[in-house]
């Protein structure tokens, strides 16, 4: 894929109304509250910078998964309450997406003016990327900007469809994403090293594939590191793993093993009798039969730790891990401290590893946190982006 892509800085925007597709997916308590704005205020740049530029800026995102129908629990009012908060000015909200509400809205726009379409997701049209919808939708704007990364995997409407009407550009969430990713995966600082945890084996075939093109080493941890030791003849007692991914994990091993590529697993762990909040856990070199490993043991941190410390880049997607229970998330923690306190260009590809990085404040001292998980694996994977994709080159 393409990663030069243009920006908002890279056409006229003055006076031009802008659709821009954002990622206000927002977390909210059983009252509609949100709990957390991250997503809104990572927004806030690109708004900012097409309002200050005088552009007309009609917002567009999805919320929840109302299924193609209009659901009041999904509307997205207190997303524009807290934007008009944030930015200290009005956001008016429309009443639809593509009806007589939002098109006299956008009409209206003056320069500078800032509004917010109601959910796409009200529209089964939507994620059906229908030519016709994505045609009405386009037809609010004469620009587009795609500011949405963690949908970029997705070809909807409001995330590709409508580039097929109006010149595309990305903002400057995405552009960041590209930017620095992109780069790693094609320029990487060496030694580049890669963490993948995570459950399954499955969910990480295709990042496994790209990365041992490219990786000097690979580190594997979580639940998914079970069936590599499986496939090496180890001992795993009950811990869970993937029978039918036994033969893949061993032509991984084969692989890395003949291209140069550093292949670690753990080598000691943190083991219990069962899965659980009120499990005892277990420090074990060998896992005994009755017993699971649920977190990589302080020897495997060590070594983990080590081939941290002198790394260049450094890619971390997936916990090493149980991490919501506390007594198995001390792999995870051991592994977000090293990234921190190492030299290396450092990106988090979101989900948990991005959690455990925010909660134990090592946040700033990553170079990039993606804020995409399914879109930041696919990128990952090296998969083409159909939301990236649509957008004008450089």
């Amino acid at each position: 894929m393409n990663y030069a892509k243009k920006s908002i800085e890279d056409i006229g925007t003055a006076g031009k109304k802008v659709l821009v597709r954002c990622d206000f997916n927002v977390p909210q308590d059983e009252n509609g509250e949100i709990t957390a704005d991250t997503r809104i205020v990572g927004a806030l740049p690109t708004i900012k910078y097409l309002a200050d530029k005088g552009a007309k800026i009609i917002l567009c995102s999805h919320l929840g998964r109302p299924k193609g129908k209009v659901d009041p629990k999904y509307s997205l009012k207190p997303v524009a309450e807290r934007l008009s908060a944030l930015l200290g000015k009005t956001v008016a909200l429309a009443a639809d997406v593509v009806g007589e509400d939002a098109k006299a809205k956008a009409a209206a726009l003056k320069d500078g003016d800032i509004m917010l379409l109601e959910n796409v997701r009200f529209h089964a049209e939507e994620e059906k990327n229908d030519p016709a919808f994505a045609k009405e939708l386009a037809s609010l704007a004469e620009i587009y900007v795609n500011d949405a990364f963690g949908t970029a995997h997705r070809a909807h409407a409001s995330t590709a469809g409508v580039a097929d009407y109006l010149p595309a550009v990305c903002g400057f969430l995405i552009q960041k994403e590209i930017g620095i990713m992109g780069k790693a995966l094609e320029d990487p600082k060496r030694p580049f090293v890669a963490v993948l945890g995570g459950a399954k084996v499955s969910d990480k075939i295709g990042v496994i594939k790209n990365l041992i093109l490219k990786c000097d080493t690979i580190i594997i941890g979580g639940a998914m590191a079970y069936t590599f030791k499986k496939a090496a003849g180890r001992n795993i007692g009950t811990s869970r793993f993937e029978e039918d991914k036994l033969d893949y994990a061993r032509e991984v091993m084969v692989r890395a093993v003949g291209m140069g590529v550093g292949f670690m697993l753990p080598i000691d762990h943190v083991c219990a009798d069962h899965f659980g909040e009120d499990a005892t856990p277990v420090p074990c070199k060998h896992i005994a039969e009755g017993m699971m490993g649920l977190d990589i043991g302080p020897k495997t941190v060590e070594k983990y730790s080590a081939a941290l410390k002198n790394a260049g880049t450094v890619v971390w997607n997936g916990p090493m891990g149980v991490f919501e229970i506390p007594a198995f998330a001390e792999g995870t923690k051991a592994i977000a401290k090293a990234i921190a306190e190492s030299d290396a260009v450092s990106i988090i590809g979101g989900g948990d590893s991005a959690a455990a990085v925010e909660q134990l404040g090592f946040a700033d001292k990553m170079t990039h946190i993606s804020t995409g998980g399914g879109a930041s694996l696919e990128f990952l994977e090296g998969l083409e982006l159909p939301g990236i994709a649509c957008l004008l080159d450089k």
